[in-house]
């Protein structure tokens, strides 16, 4: 199985210091977040890993390499000057994940989730990890109903930017800049997102503030 990890936005919130570094390359814990995911996969043996770059991407080239000092093989989709969104980036990469179902790893997330050698049941296109909705997502995006994702529901959870996806989800829309979240969306409404819901400690890393908090958890742990 094979994992892709986003890490080509440009990261506008953490703006200054995003200006000069890729934000999955932005320290917690003494340790890049990039790495943390790279780490978490290599150890359930998944170590064929894609990831998408465009900005300062000549510093995710160097951080990466081929991946070897991670004990991965690691492949670059490389986007040029602009990123193509989440799901144009993901689109993009298609060639380099095969048709296999992958791991989609949001680069500006942390969580300690145990990854695995994921499945996919059949008539089903991705399989959505959700969180409890933090502060600043209140309303949630999907609800679960008997382990399938839905749009609408009585208890609405939040995307935690990690799900495994079945290359069918992308591989007919055309090629270009566009978001992940309406063909998430449309698989939802036909029943074709399964779910599961992951109640650890999350964080999506959209601020210096939530990356400041999250390097001292890290540091504290230690």
């Amino acid at each position: 199985m094979k994992a892709m990890i986003l890490a080509a936005g440009r990261g506008e919130r953490m703006r200054p210091l995003t200006d000069t570094m890729p934000k999955p390359l932005l320290q917690a814990g003494g340790k890049a977040l990039l790495a943390y995911h790279i780490e978490s996969l290599v150890a359930a043996g998944i170590t064929e890993i894609v990831v998408n770059v465009a900005w300062q991407k000549q510093h995710l080239y160097e951080f990466l390499g081929d991946g070897s000092h991670f004990g991965a093989h690691i492949m670059i989709s490389d986007e040029g000057d602009a990123a193509l969104e989440t799901g144009g980036g993901v689109r993009r990469a298609l060639p380099l994940l095969g048709d296999e179902p992958f791991w989609l790893v949001n680069g500006d997330v942390y969580l300690e989730y145990t990854f695995t050698e994921k499945r996919l049941s059949a008539g089903t296109l991705g399989h959505l990890l959700l969180v409890p909705n933090p502060l600043h997502n209140p309303a949630g995006d999907f609800a679960l109903q008997a382990g399938k994702v839905v749009n609408e529901g009585s208890a609405m959870l939040t995307y935690s930017g990690v799900a495994v996806l079945d290359p069918a989800l992308l591989s007919r829309h055309p090629e270009g800049v566009f978001p992940l979240a309406p063909l998430l969306r449309a698989a939802a409404d036909a029943g074709q997102l399964r779910g599961e819901c992951y109640a650890e400690f999350w964080c999506d890393i959209g601020t210096p503030e939530r990356l400041q908090s999250l390097d001292q958890r890290l540091r504290q742990a230690d």
